[in-house]
Parts: structure tokens; sequence; C-alpha cells
């Protein structure tokens, strides 16, 4: 049985680790990416515009009320998630991704605990996020871990709104 760990993030070796997840993940992201769908700069996706995000992490997600989290599997980085404060006791978490050589150990169910915990402790009430409807494999393990749909914020574009879906989560 593999060795599953998953660790807040400390320093800028971490920091590293984290980013190049990301980049990995937009690199997934546009291979899986379904061809009918909308693309353009206002792509949360568009990777000059995701880089530039990537590089800002530490910013978007400082502690003490933002973490960003990173997986392991025998002792491989192999997956991330990230929070931030979206406002009082309600964090927004984002960008949550395992490679494929960490797929199959229930990394993401890891991840998703870990970050309600290290939430609870930072005063967080609930959780929220959003994600791609072509995701599915996702959104089952999210509502295994206790998410239900939530109403789409105010702004969405009419293009998107059938393509994203929100979601969310009271933490005990």
């Amino acid at each position: 049985m593999a060795s599953v760990s998953v660790r807040l993030v400390e320093d800028d070796t971490d920091l590293d680790i984290a980013r190049s997840l990301c980049l990995e993940w937009l690199e997934w992201h546009w291979q899986n990416y379904p061809g009918d769908w909308p693309r353009g700069d206002d792509h949360p996706m568009e990777p000059e515009r995701f880089r530039a995000v990537v590089q800002d992490l530490h910013q978007l997600h400082a502690r003490p009320k933002g973490g960003i989290l990173i997986a392991s599997v025998d002792g491989r980085e192999c997956g991330c998630v990230m929070y931030h404060e979206a406002r009082d006791g309600v964090a927004e978490f984002k960008r949550m991704f395992v490679s494929e050589n960490g797929r199959g150990h229930g990394v993401g169910t890891r991840m998703l605990h870990a970050m309600f915990q290290q939430m609870i402790a930072d005063g967080y009430r609930s959780v929220f996020f959003s994600s791609a409807t072509f995701l599915t494999h996702a959104k089952t393990m999210y509502g295994r871990a206790g998410f239900v749909d939530m109403q789409q914020p105010e702004g969405i574009p009419d293009h998107w709104k059938d393509r994203i879906y929100f979601m969310q989560r009271t933490l005990a």
C-alpha cells in the first residue's frame, strides 16, 4: 500500500513544488479540455493569465487566512490544493490537482480532509468552490466529501453558465 501524506506549504521550496504542480495542471487541462467549450482572454485557464496567477500564489493564499497544501505518494509530490478567505468565516478553495502518477491512491480525498482541518483551525465555518462540468470524476469526490450544489453567483457570463458549477460545505 502506498504512503500518502499532505502538508501545508512552509517555504520557498514547497511553493516552487506547488507552482510546478499548477503548471502541470495547466498542461493537463488543455489536453483534456472539450473542443467545443469557450476559449479566450476571460478563460480562467488562459495560459498567460494562469501563469501570472501561479507566480502570485504566495500572496493569494497567504497565511493566516489562506493556505497551500501539497500531497505526496511514497515521497513524490503529486497534488496540490489552495484556499483563501472569500468573506468572514467563509473560504474558497482553488486549483485542486492530482497528477496522473498520484491518482488511484485517494490523494484528492486526503487533501480535502487535510484542507478542512486547516480551515477549521483558521476559523472558517464553511467553504465553497467552482469547477468545470467536464470534470465529472471530481464532482463525485466532492459529493462524497460533503459538498452540495449551490446557486451560481450573479455575474457569471452566459457562455459559462452551463459549463461550471458551484458547491459548498459547512465545516464542523
